[in-house]
């Protein structure tokens, strides 16, 4: 039967089990939830990602709260102090994502429906990696999440760009797990010389004329080709059904178009 009241710290648990048809279980989300659209009309807002109302969590009386990354541990603590049942995933690469939402199928008793949506998902990334055996030239590309301090991408964002037929230019990053450790440089990009340049920044709009008139990447190859891309960091940044349905086919659209 499993858990009949959820909570879901982050976007990724709530689009999924919206996916799994379970949505009438979700009593909470968070309020940085895009996906699916309704769930924000729906469902009773109590978190952002470092914080929660404690207060408004455990009114609702869930048997279940679900959060990602050791971000949350404050918050994942203080709720279990408080008699809660927490499960905190701290998924960071592909194979991690999935066999989190396999977990999530597996709890609210729809193990075949995920292991469908799933085995979608894997069918398409066996294509994708087809399509790029025949690519000699694969741009370069350097993804940014944060802007002060530069931060480059996270592991799943890496291996989104490889199958997506890019190359990151900081693939040697992309097994760091805290943010802090994938900082780099505005040197270190115009060493790299990327030919792609895509933003995405956590939590706010990505300040283009930043990005142009950046002095040390001036002689870039994406500043004078204007190889410029935002993407919305809900089909990104969240390590759920969102990367595969919009965030890798949206890579895919941009290098295509190169």
């Amino acid at each position: 039967m499993g858990p009949e009241r959820i909570i879901c710290l982050t976007e990724e648990p709530t689009e999924m089990l919206y996916l799994l048809g379970e949505e009438k279980r979700i009593v909470g989300i968070s309020v940085y939830t895009e996906r699916p659209a309704r769930a924000k009309e729906e469902k009773t807002k109590v978190s952002a990602f470092i914080s929660g109302n404690l207060k408004k969590i455990t009114a609702l009386e869930p048997d279940l709260v679900i959060g990602f990354s050791d971000i949350q541990s404050q918050l994942a603590k203080d709720l279990i102090e408080r008699g809660l049942n927490v499960l905190i995933f701290n998924q960071r690469s592909i194979p991690e994502i999935l066999s989190n939402m396999q977990i999530l199928g597996n709890l609210v008793g729809q193990t075949e429906k995920a292991n469908s949506l799933l085995l979608e998902w894997q069918n398409a990334m066996v294509s994708w990696k087809k399509e790029n055996e025949s690519k000699s030239n694969k741009p370069k590309v350097f993804f940014q999440e944060w802007d002060e301090p530069i931060i480059t991408g996270i592991q799943w964002v890496s291996e989104a760009i490889t199958l997506a037929g890019g190359e990151d230019c900081f693939s040697h990053l992309k097994d760091k797990k805290l943010a802090k450790d994938r900082i780099i440089t505005a040197d270190d990009v115009k060493e790299a010389n990327p030919d792609v340049y895509i933003g995405s920044w956590c939590g706010k709009a990505m300040d283009w004329d930043w990005v142009r008139n950046k002095p040390e990447w001036l002689s870039t190859n994406f500043i004078k080709s204007n190889k410029i891309f935002e993407l919305d960091p809900s089909i990104i940044l969240q390590p759920g059904p969102a990367l595969f349905l919009e965030g890798i086919p949206k890579l895919k659209e941009i290098f295509s178009s190169l």
